[in-house]
């Protein structure tokens, strides 16, 4: 994939909005996710002495903050970027998909705790609906991607905790909010069918990746 030299937050800011869809991290298509059209000096190292850094994985909070790019487990549940103007027929399509959460189920627990509180990281909405016993977490995080997926739970930023010097340390915790929550209702509708989302989804994919098997975009599609 050709790609301008990306070195910040704000270059990696504007490509995603250039091509639209974005995987953090391998996407199974070369070439084809921030890790790898990010410069080389903004791979992930880890120090002789101890730690690591990964500019990267910092740029995450201030991409979506700024208020123009959807961030979550949107690719074959792992997590990527999407510009805003695409939001809508991504959105429209995998709803149809992924129906909305009966009520009674565990997701629907989740959403409307969510949706009670407006946002919360991880561990809080966990915690909230009763999800802390022993094995308990992975579990969670099945029934997040699921609601991640299917576009009903997005990250509206990223909490990192401090030491006593008051420096960031450690991946940082995914604040979780809903995209009506964070964009409001309209920002969600989608006057096309679910079906003319898809196929207008599907010839942007292989316009952007005209290397990539029908296989492979259907993938990142559904």
């Amino acid at each position: 994939m050709k790609h301008p030299n990306i070195y910040s937050a704000t270059t990696l800011t504007e490509f995603i909005h250039e091509i639209g869809f974005l995987p953090l991290l391998d996407s199974g298509i070369c070439g084809y996710s921030a890790d790898e059209v990010a410069d080389d000096d903004c791979r992930y190292v880890v120090f002789p002495e101890g730690g690591w850094d990964w500019p990267l994985w910092k740029w995450k909070g201030e991409i979506v903050t700024e208020g123009e790019t959807m961030y979550g487990k949107f690719f074959n549940k792992k997590a990527g970027f999407i510009a805003k103007e695409w939001w809508a027929d991504f959105c429209n399509y995998r709803r149809n998909k992924y129906a909305l959460p009966k009520v009674g189920t565990i997701e629907e627990a989740i959403l409307a705790t969510l949706k009670e509180n407006g946002s919360l990281i991880t561990r809080e909405l966990r915690a909230a609906c009763g999800f802390d016993g022993k094995g308990m977490r992975s579990k969670f995080d099945t029934y997040i991607t699921r609601l991640q997926m299917a576009t009903y739970i997005v990250t509206e930023d990223f909490v990192y905790p401090h030491d006593k010097h008051g420096k960031q340390y450690g991946w940082g915790w995914s604040l979780l909010t809903t995209p009506e929550t964070l964009c409001g209702r309209e920002f969600c509708k989608c006057e096309r069918t679910p079906e003319e989302s898809f196929q207008r989804l599907y010839e942007h994919f292989t316009k952007i990746l005209p290397e990539a098997t029908d296989k492979q975009i259907k993938k990142l599609i559904e």
